[in-house]
């Protein structure tokens, strides 16, 4: 006697890709306000140079949680490194090893 209820919602596989529509605005946006903070230190606020070079490190893990979701999605490292512009191997040995 199988006493698992049947799940309410059915089952659905994941996606592969979803559509994006403001991937090009978007990041120039993002390019705008990390430069205007560059132009914002340049004209002296010395006490801003930390945060901008803090940045630096939010985004190297963006694109970490970036990538592990898009191989969540199934995406392979020869895609992504495709995209990035470096080999399969240099995306699996730089981003491969997180969780």
């Amino acid at each position: 006697m199988n006493t698992v209820k049947k799940p309410l919602t059915p089952h659905l596989p994941r996606q592969r890709r979803r559509d994006v529509v403001e991937n090009d605005a978007f990041a120039a946006f993002a390019r705008r306000i990390i430069r205007a903070h560059g132009r914002r230190v340049a004209d002296g606020d010395v006490e801003a140079l930390r945060d901008l070079v803090a940045l630096s490190t939010v985004i190297d893990d963006a694109i970490g949680e970036a990538v592990i979701g898009l191989r969540a999605f199934g995406y392979s490292w020869a895609e992504i490194g495709q995209r990035l512009g470096i080999s399969r191997q240099a995306a699996q040995q730089r981003w491969g090893d997180r969780p």
